[in-house]
């Protein structure tokens, strides 16, 4: 979807709609973060956009992820695989940053497993050259605003942040976020 201001009007629904302008006026059946890339799944008519939502909303859609970490997820302490489960919520005081809270937080469920882990898995970013890296596969269970991105960074989970991750890790805005749908 479009974002607020003129700045933010390029959109995957934007030029969807440039293709094919008697699609639905909201075609975009699920979101990804604005830095994630990949899939999207989006429906022309609203018919087929009902039932591409139940299939989501049903859990019938499988969602994998890859993503590019900055540091390593130590098979000696967390395994090649598990469950992420945290209770998150946002922080009104810091928009739209989400924060661990097991009391009032909704419950994120990641499934994830370590692909590749090296020193130099790929050389990215100048600051990232001799840390480091694992590449993890994420299947998201909820569907949690920077769930993935949390599950990364906190302690709790991988305690890793995706590089190029602005709110929860070292990256910049505008720097490429290694998270891929």
């Amino acid at each position: 979807m479009p974002g607020r201001g003129p700045d933010k009007q390029d959109s995957v629904v934007s030029r969807f709609k440039a293709l094919f302008p008697d699609a639905i006026d909201q075609p975009a059946v699920h979101r990804l973060d604005m830095a994630t890339s990949g899939l999207m799944v989006l429906a022309l008519t609203a018919e087929v956009h009902r039932q591409l939502s139940c299939q989501f909303s049903q859990r019938q859609v499988d969602k994998v992820y890859i993503a590019l970490l900055d540091g390593a997820v130590s098979e000696a302490v967390t395994g090649k695989n598990g469950e992420i489960e945290l209770r998150f919520r946002l922080d009104p005081e810091n928009r739209p940053y989400q924060i661990y809270d097991p009391v009032q937080g909704k419950i994120g469920i990641t499934r994830w497993r370590r692909l590749a882990l090296s020193e130099t898995l790929f050389e990215i970013l100048p600051e990232n050259e001799g840390r480091p890296q694992t590449r993890i596969e994420f299947i998201p269970l909820t569907g949690r605003t920077h769930q993935l991105r949390l599950h990364a960074a906190h302690p709790l989970g991988l305690g890793c942040p995706i590089i190029g991750d602005s709110l929860y890790g070292s990256g910049n805005m505008g720097d490429p976020m290694y998270l891929h749908a």
